[in-house]
């Protein structure tokens, strides 16, 4: 009995290992260098932020004065004295020291019978704020601040009175100041708080989870753990698995080496896996989009008189009257294309069907051979603002009979144009295609600018640095906008490489 709950309790727990070590399809890099972008985006939302605070009419009496303050305003806020850095374990960091804050506010002052009006300028040395955000993954994958830790401090706080009787209630000074310093103290956390929890988080919500790539495949980028923050960088590990959108639960189970990000130089780093490009690929394969029919234009004169001399026997041996009927060529892959990615470059390997068929009008199309392409592609990877492109060039080509050796000798002589053919239909087809690029998980506003892709064994690190189209407010206020890429659906009604 004993020993069958000990199996039990192994069996579970290595299951949940085996679940928990999950390898990523993608993962993305921010270092610290990134930060003193990021810190002066920060400092702007944050003096905004604080810009925005409402303070409460204010009341009080002191000896035989009677005072109302009203109006108050905060004027200009000075955070030179700011510093954005990783937590490890936490996230990140916010840090502002002896700055300054000032401020003005209309006063109402009542001393026996005197009645005093006039406009009050304070300003608040020795501000100290310390704000820790935690990053964490959500029950969607997503990134998410799921806690905030602030302290807020004001040292001191001078006023300057004008008017009449100006000098005179200088003395009240120190009593309006206290309370307005304590006021500021009591507000700048919940300020600070909501905008984190509510206007940076609906910023994160930008940042795609499982969405369409084109009207065949989508793409899952769920984080598959909670990010890794160390001293110089935030690290985000992404399933990064496409999906055909007809069997999203037809996916490809990752067994590709797990990318690494070894670099700290740039801004952000990029890694894909082989398993990225792979699922892709199987994608696009179930959802039955790798086949072509190449006929009537877009068949080439000298390969559609070359596959007529080729067959000519074959016809007249089935039916003379088919000598002038129209020919085609019909290409299916017949597997998922895999993707090869090594320190020289990456490569996709793809094996299909090549079926020449002779089409008599208003009767069913005659097969007159059947053979096998191979051909394997250079893949060229870049980033253009936050989309990955592909781009590629046709390296090697091959073609066999299905049927005998004897067939596959005649087969040589239409090697160079079938591969002209690739070169000059099916593989600008497939660039023009695959240039629209997908999407990577960066919040709207930021693109990646002078990128460098460096090939791994097993996988592909794109370092870069950042750009910020928008400002952090304008990201945060924002929804995804309308991706042009996205708009250019594929033609539906047919199916095309």
């Amino acid at each position: 009995m004993i020993s069958c709950h000990l199996f039990l309790f192994v069996f579970f727990h290595l299951g949940s290992i085996m679940a928990a070590a999950e390898p990523a399809g993608c993962k993305i890099r921010i270092t610290d260098r990134a930060l003193e972008m990021l810190k002066y985006e920060t400092q702007k939302f944050v003096e905004e932020e604080l810009s925005s605070i409402n303070m409460p009419e204010m009341k009080g009496k002191e000896g035989r004065f009677q005072y109302t303050i009203t109006d108050v305003k905060i004027t200009e806020l000075n955070l030179t004295h700011a510093d954005l850095q990783f937590i490890p374990d936490v996230g990140l960091l916010f840090d502002v020291q002896n700055s300054s804050i000032s401020l003005s506010f209309h006063r109402r002052i009542l001393y026996w019978l005197f009645y005093d009006t006039g406009n009050i300028n304070a300003s608040a040395e020795g501000v100290n704020i310390r704000t820790a955000v935690n990053l964490v993954r959500d029950y969607e994958g997503r990134l998410k601040i799921n806690n905030i830790t602030c302290n807020a401090k004001i040292n001191k706080m001078m006023a300057k009175f004008s008017g009449t009787l100006g000098k005179v209630y200088d003395f009240l000074g120190r009593i309006l100041t206290s309370g307005m310093r304590f006021f500021l103290n009591q507000q700048i956390c919940p300020s600070l708080h909501h905008a984190a929890l509510v206007h940076v988080n609906s910023m994160l919500e930008t940042i795609p989870v499982r969405t369409e790539v084109d009207d065949y495949i989508g793409i899952d980028y769920s984080l598959i753990d909670d990010p890794v923050v160390t001293s110089r960088s935030l690290d985000m590990h992404f399933r990064g698995m496409f999906f055909d959108l007809s069997h999203q639960n037809h996916t490809l189970v990752n067994y590709a080496v797990d990318p690494i990000i070894r670099e700290y130089d740039r801004m952000v780093y990029l890694a894909l896996s082989e398993f990225f490009f792979d699922s892709g690929m199987f994608s696009y394969y179930t959802a039955g989009i790798f086949q072509m029919d190449i006929v009537n234009e877009k068949m080439p004169k000298d390969l559609e008189v070359l596959l007529r001399t080729t067959y000519f026997g074959t016809i007249m041996m089935m039916n003379p009257a088919l000598v002038d009927a129209p020919m085609s060529l019909q290409l299916a892959v017949n597997s998922p294309p895999k993707t090869s990615i090594k320190t020289s470059g990456a490569t996709v390997v793809m094996t299909a069907t090549v079926k020449v068929m002779v089409l008599p009008p208003g009767r069913p199309p005659v097969q007159l051979s059947s053979m096998t392409m191979e051909t394997k592609f250079n893949a060229k990877v870049s980033i253009r603002g936050k989309r990955l492109a592909v781009h590629a060039d046709l390296r090697r080509f091959k073609i066999f009979s299905n049927q005998s050796a004897l067939e596959s000798l005649a087969l040589i002589p239409l090697q160079a144009p079938l591969k002209t053919m690739l070169q000059m239909s099916v593989v600008p087809l497939i660039n023009n295609w695959t240039k629209k690029g997908v999407r990577i998980p960066l919040a709207d506003g930021m693109d990646f600018i002078e990128d460098v892709v460096e090939y791994h064994n097993g996988f592909i690190v794109i370092g870069a640095n950042l750009h910020f189209s928008k400002g952090l407010r304008e990201m945060m206020a924002g929804s995804i906008e309308t991706d042009p890429y996205n708009s250019t659906s594929t033609n539906s009604s047919s199916s095309t490489f």
